[in-house]
């Protein structure tokens, strides 16, 4: 895998370096995020070559399934790398029927802390992103003090949020160290308003600008289920010149579009997986990314 290396929390006392390109787990479970996953060998194979490819990055949560991607990292991998960052989030739930809900009082999150503890047996998380659900009664402050006060207890190393809008991340920054941001984040979804939350544009160009300014690295989640069904004809030229398929371009464009994004593609089928990390080796240069702009 041809990538360079970003730091996470730099300013502190912990540190973390870490490949510019991990895994998000959340398509190993079943349908609807929901569940074991079709093809478990395939799905424990894919973790497994993470860590052969030199990806030390995973992304996970324990209401992926339910619990369901916490448990095959840890089967797959444990004992752990020393170098290997698992990143978990917590603030959401899923009901029995499958639908998400906000868990973000104090005493919710710092169950969901415990249990991500247990299943993937650690000692302590070494980054956590507080992920923000529509539909909270609970101040966004009083969720953030729930998180700082369990990284001074030590289960926690380092504090991310997740899904939040440019006014949320200057709470955050203003409360403690925010470590990572993980914001739905492509070339399809730079500008348009993706989600709304206390009225604000989600849009990604604003939060990635924050991101640069304080040195934060920018998560992309769904940067491909999102763009691939928008068909763009810039995308589709840049990859026939490149001989490489539309997913591997958009990769390669988040790559190249600013040294302070993370992509974390997820995906069940071990083809698609290998198919993803090629995206490294894409060198787009400056003609290509004026293009794509």
């Amino acid at each position: 895998m041809n990538t360079q290396e970003i730091i996470i929390a730099g300013q502190s006392k912990n540190p973390l370096k870490v490949k510019r390109f991990g895994y998000g787990t959340m398509r190993l479970t079943g349908a609807g995020i929901w569940g074991e996953p079709a093809n478990r060998p395939e799905a424990l194979q894919i973790l497994k070559q993470c860590i052969k490819n030199g990806i030390n990055f995973i992304d996970t949560a324990d209401y992926y399934g339910e619990d369901v991607t916490n448990r095959l990292i840890a089967e797959a991998l444990y004992p752990y790398p020393a170098d290997l960052v698992i990143c978990t989030k917590v603030g959401g739930a899923r009901r029995p029927d499958k639908s998400w809900i906000p868990f973000n009082r104090p005493e919710n999150l710092r169950s969901s802390i415990d249990n991500n503890l247990r299943t993937l047996k650690l000692e302590q998380v070494t980054l956590v992103h507080f992920r923000v659900i529509a539909g909270s009664d609970v101040p966004f402050k009083e969720s953030m003090q729930a998180m700082f006060d369990m990284q001074k207890e030590g289960k926690i190393l380092h504090v991310g949020v997740s899904n939040v809008s440019p006014g949320d991340l200057l709470t955050a920054m203003a409360m403690g160290n925010i470590a990572t941001v993980e914001n739905m984040y492509g070339h399809a979804q730079r500008t348009s308003i993706q989600l709304v939350h206390g009225g604000e544009n989600m849009g990604g160009e604003e939060v990635l600008a924050m991101c640069e300014e304080h040195e934060i690295p920018l998560i992309p989640y769904f940067s491909l289920f999102q763009s691939m069904p928008r068909k763009d004809e810039r995308i589709a030229t840049i990859a026939k010149k490149h001989n490489a398929s539309e997913a591997q371009v958009n990769l390669a464009w988040l790559l190249h579009h600013s040294p302070w994004i993370l992509p974390i593609p997820g995906t069940s089928s071990l083809r698609h997986f290998e198919e993803n990390l090629k995206a490294t080796e894409i060198q787009l240069s400056e003609e290509d990314m004026a293009f794509l702009k």
